[in-house]
């Protein structure tokens, strides 16, 4: 077998030394922290995003929060939409996520609540080339044993938005189901009831 020369890449990494605490996440300065998400206490790097994702993202978290508001000027409690925001889905070991967007419950802004799985509606995170298997795999466990009731998988194409895949938390299994899959080439303006009504327009969706 031939070894491996001295200065090869692979080599030079080195294993995090110990899990991180929630108290040294919280440590971190934010240009920092904003970089990296946390799963099992081990320091996982965000790859930068593009610009058709960044702007999918924005569209959707302008589309959701649209809808969050118009539901409370119905009657529903108040929530609040972020993106690329912090959620902390447990302390020990800790996992710390950045979803792409999140409808969640409002929080104590005076006690700078965090936010929490607790807090979380909606999750969805768009899918990249190199966040398949984060996304549709990893993720969807996490969220649903941390009691999320509702996620999306979002896919794009040339134009914009072009599919959203719905998965409803199935609470004695602690499992999502999938629900649906909204297709942008299937037309029309579809509406989906849960966790709040809203209005799928695929035109605000796009680039």
């Amino acid at each position: 077998m031939t070894a491996l020369p001295d200065d090869y890449w692979l080599l030079s990494i080195t294993r995090q030394p110990e899990q991180m605490t929630a108290e040294e996440y919280e440590a971190l300065p934010e240009d920092i922290s904003k970089m990296i998400e946390v799963v099992d206490g081990y320091v996982a790097f965000c790859e930068s995003p593009t610009r058709d994702h960044q702007r999918a993202v924005r569209r959707l978290a302008q589309l959701v929060e649209n809808n969050a508001r118009s539901a409370m000027g119905r009657g529903h409690d108040c929530m609040e939409v972020d993106f690329d925001v912090d959620l902390r889905i447990r302390d020990v070991p800790l996992c710390n996520r950045r979803p792409d967007v999140v409808l969640y419950k409002c929080l104590d802004r005076k006690n700078n609540e965090r936010l929490r799985a607790e807090h979380a509606l909606l999750v969805v995170e768009v899918v990249s080339p190199g966040s398949e298997t984060a996304d549709t795999t990893d993720k969807l466990g996490e969220y649903a044993r941390a009691g999320i009731p509702h996620y999306w998988i979002v896919r794009l194409d040339a134009t914009g938005v072009s599919a959203i895949e719905r998965y409803q938390l199935d609470r004695g299994a602690m499992l999502y189901k999938h629900v649906n899959t909204l297709m942008k080439d299937e037309r029309g303006v579809p509406d989906v009831g849960n966790p709040i009504p809203i209005t799928i327009d695929w035109a605000e969706l796009e680039y």
